[in-house]
């Protein structure tokens, strides 16, 4: 069964990660696919090209959603090439981790525009759109360390706890037209980023989770799909952990 039919999602940083793992669910489940990336145009390329023989539409943008300018020019372009926008994930994001003491006001500021202020640019491109069409669901990547904190991390945990009450106050002032706003927030995801990082170490975050292994970017994606569907569509404003049981 296909839970994303006909519909068309926009998915920002979506060329590799978590974001490929939401890109690749998505079209599987029968939705249209825009996705962004920054930099790596030629993976990006691909994977639209790869996933068009699937029967969807498929197309890669290069946009940086932290720019309130090319957040609105992108969604302008999906809804000239695609014809609607239904689904809004933001999934665009970075870390640059320093204990407080050491954090530069630049990587505190560079960590909340994207991570943050990506929201509010990519949420405000796209209103309009699910306004006029009385529908519409918005997914937010949030993390467990907005949830609960952890060193090392106050300007991610401070961006991604904004994105919480950013998508609770979304969902109180759009739900009247059928618009829902939730979060997820996961824990600790294997993607290549993680790969980089000792094997010792990894095993040591895995023995601490109650499921015993870490998330791939296929068990967010399967969240996201569940968000986006009509499964959830008496749900709004929410937060759902994705973490093995981390916060438990």
């Amino acid at each position: 069964m296909k839970l994303l039919e006909g519909k068309t999602a926009i998915i920002t940083g979506g060329s590799r990660g978590i974001g490929k793992g939401i890109v690749e669910v998505f079209a599987k489940h029968g939705a249209n696919v825009a996705f962004t990336y920054n930099s790596s145009a030629a993976p990006a390329e691909a994977l639209a090209e790869e996933l068009s023989k699937s029967g969807i539409k498929a197309k890669a943008y290069k946009s940086d959603a932290s720019s309130f300018d090319q957040s609105q020019e992108l969604a302008a372009a999906v809804l000239e090439d695609f014809g609607s926008i239904d689904i809004l994930v933001n999934n665009a994001g970075i870390t640059k981790d320093n204990l407080l003491m050491r954090m530069s006001e630049d990587d505190f500021d560079n960590v909340i525009e994207v991570n943050l202020k990506s929201v509010f640019n990519m949420t405000k491109a796209v209103q309009r759109t699910m306004l006029k069409q009385r529908k519409g669901s918005i997914i937010n990547m949030s993390s467990i360390v907005g949830v609960k904190g952890n060193a090392g991390q106050t300007n991610y945990a401070a961006s991604k706890a904004g994105i919480i009450g950013f998508s609770k106050s979304v969902a109180l002032e759009l739900g009247s037209r059928d618009i829902r706003s939730n979060v997820i927030a996961p824990g600790f995801i294997e993607t290549e980023m993680t790969g980089k990082l000792d094997e010792a170490t990894v095993q040591q975050w895995r023995d601490g989770i109650p499921l015993k292994r870490g998330g791939s970017p296929e068990d967010i994606a399967n969240a996201c799909v569940f968000l986006a569907s009509d499964l959830s569509s008496y749900i709004t404003g929410q937060v759902i952990n994705v973490d093995g049981g981390m916060l438990t």
